[in-house]
């Protein structure tokens, strides 16, 4: 199991647009249809990492929770779909079900997305304000795999509350530790 850190993106970054396939409806989905009244939250994850498993129903709970007060959500997998199978489109579907996402779970076959969002791991989560301007990347809390913390999204709640309530958003923020994304051969 890799142990790769965020990028760190810097804060104030506007979100790199995108149009990718939804697994889930399977149509096209741009930032533009999914962005959110008050933020929007983009994560990059995949099928198979013991990271993005171990975090999934807080994610999804949350995503419930934060929809309802204005916060876009959407998922991306990046990964390289022909040398790690478990991470192609059919079963992004089936992933997206069984954790009963509420939100598109995108397919980024040629990685270009993950290229401009400078995602490096899975999970690596960025919250974007109402103009689509960066106010957090990093973790979703300090539970990993295995270390006995529980998993409660502290870190990505305390900025998601502190956006709805147009308060300061601490910059000094963790990376999120996770799989390396599964880079196409060059």
């Amino acid at each position: 199991m890799a142990m790769t850190p965020s990028n760190m993106m810097p804060l104030g970054t506007v979100a790199p647009d995108f149009n990718l396939p939804d697994t889930v409806s399977e149509t096209h989905m741009s930032l533009q249809a999914i962005k959110g009244k008050k933020g929007t939250l983009v994560a990059f994850i995949c099928n198979h990492c013991p990271f993005v498993i171990h975090i999934n129903p807080e994610f999804s709970n949350m995503a419930k929770e934060y929809q309802e007060k204005g916060i876009g959500f959407v998922a991306i997998s990046s990964n390289d779909a022909e040398n790690y199978p478990q991470d192609g489109p059919h079963l992004m579907k089936q992933t997206a079900e069984e954790n009963n996402y509420t939100f598109p779970y995108l397919y980024d076959e040629n990685q270009t997305i993950a290229m401009a969002y400078d995602a490096a791991c899975t999970p690596d989560f960025y919250l974007f304000d109402a103009q689509l301007k960066l106010v957090y990347r990093g973790q979703l809390d300090d539970s990993r795999p295995g270390n006995g913390l529980p998993v409660n999204g502290k870190d990505i709640r305390d900025a998601v509350n502190a956006l709805l309530e147009n308060k300061s958003i601490d910059p000094n923020q963790k990376p999120s530790i996770g799989c390396n994304i599964k880079w196409l051969a060059p």
